[in-house]
This record gives structure tokens, C-alpha cells and sequence, in this order.
């Protein structure tokens, strides 16, 4: 099942907001993912990423809810083994 996971976006790397990347974070795992599509997205802020891509931002209480949701229903065990986000 594809869904998307949202994550708190720990830096960011680059200017032009097309090439844009950053580090988030999701629950202790750390992946790099393409940021072009959030530009209003700053460190500190949820972000909510599907296949790579940030495709929204998420409020802090809205992505710990999902994670808690996803824990419950063990769907983050591809996530902790390394896949992909």
C-alpha cells in the first residue's frame, strides 16, 4: 500500500526552490526528500511526504496522530527497515 508519512523537516539543503532538498525526519529515521513542492516548508515544520516528494505541510499535532496510527496498525515496520518514504 502507497500512503503518504509525514515527517519533521530537520535542514535544508539549496536555494533554488525547484532543486530544493532537506533531511526529515520520521520518528528516528532520517531520509533526504525532494522539497519542490513546499517551498513554504522551513526546518522545524511537518511535512508530508509520499514516494520522496514533500507534498504538503502538516501540523505537529496532525503528524504525531498518524504516526500514532500507523504505529497501532504496524505499518511503520517498512519505514524503521529502511524503505522508502
Amino acid at each position: 500500500m502507497c500512503l503518504a508519512v509525514p515527517g519533521r523537516l530537520v535542514s535544508i539543503e539549496g536555494d533554488d526552490p525547484y532543486l530544493r532538498s532537506g533531511k526529515v525526519d520520521f520518528s528516528g529515521v532520517v531520509k533526504t526528500i525532494n522539497l519542490a513542492y513546499v517551498p513554504e516548508a522551513r526546518v522545524g515544520d511537518y511535512v508530508l511526504v509520499h514516494v520522496g516528494f514533500a507534498i504538503s505541510t502538516v501540523d505537529e499535532r496532525e503528524a504525531r496522530a498518524v504516526f500514532e496510527y500507523l504505529r497501532a496498525m504496524g505499518e511503520l515496520t517498512e519505514l524503521e527497515e529502511g524503505g522508502s518514504a
